[in-house]
């Protein structure tokens, strides 16, 4: 109980403090934040333009969000603690990692958060890439309702060709949910293409 309570305050201290960041840094402008659900299991599908991406996209809200990152990123042992701290699940790269998505789905069944990042990879030139499929089973098996998310600007500020970021206006807008019974009757290929086609719109 005592370590659970622990994990709380420090999960809000680090989410206050990437507040800060973003307040120090950039200019950052939310869009739609009443299109979060308030309660239940939800997967918050954002496109990928910068390692902040998670900050940008989680800080900014009140729910608890669940993230994936690369298993590689774990290997730092402070890096590794860090991102753990704030409820990251490693993930291997380039197969099916089947714990990890027994994870996911186990945490949106519990009713928590979830942000993926279907593109795979940070972009290569600020545009959004073909969504990969695999992220609609998850969705299904954890019951959760989907709430594209779309961010601009962290490009700019940090394209993944340099090795420091840079200050600017980032923008961040949170679309209408689609709702978990919506979702289970779509195959993996249509949410896929429909979520990359919402996100084109919500960019433009």
């Amino acid at each position: 109980m005592l370590v659970t309570r622990l994990r709380e305050c420090w999960f809000w201290f680090a989410r206050w403090v990437c507040r800060a960041f973003c307040i120090v840094f950039f200019h950052l402008q939310l869009y739609g934040k009443d299109n979060i659900p308030k309660k239940g299991a939800f997967v918050l599908i954002c496109n990928h333009q910068s390692y902040l991406d998670p900050v940008f996209c989680g800080a900014p809200l009140k729910r608890h969000l669940c993230f994936l990152a690369r298993e590689s990123l774990f290997k730092n042992w402070f890096l590794g603690w860090m991102i753990s701290s704030v409820n990251t699940i490693p993930v291997k790269q380039g197969k099916a990692d089947l714990p990890a998505m027994r994870k996911v789905i186990s945490k949106l069944k519990e009713g928590k958060a979830v942000c993926l990042f279907p593109e795979g990879t940070r972009t290569s030139d600020g545009r959004i890439t073909a969504f990969k499929p695999g992220f609609g089973l998850l969705c299904r098996r954890g019951g959760a309702a989907v709430v594209p998310t779309v961010l601009y600007g962290a490009y700019e500020c940090w394209p993944r060709h340099k090795k420091v970021f840079s200050s600017g206006t980032i923008v961040v807008r949170y679309g209408k949910a689609i709702p978990a019974e919506q979702v289970k009757k779509m195959s993996d290929k249509e949410l896929a293409e429909e979520l990359t086609e919402i996100l084109r719109r919500m960019q433009n």
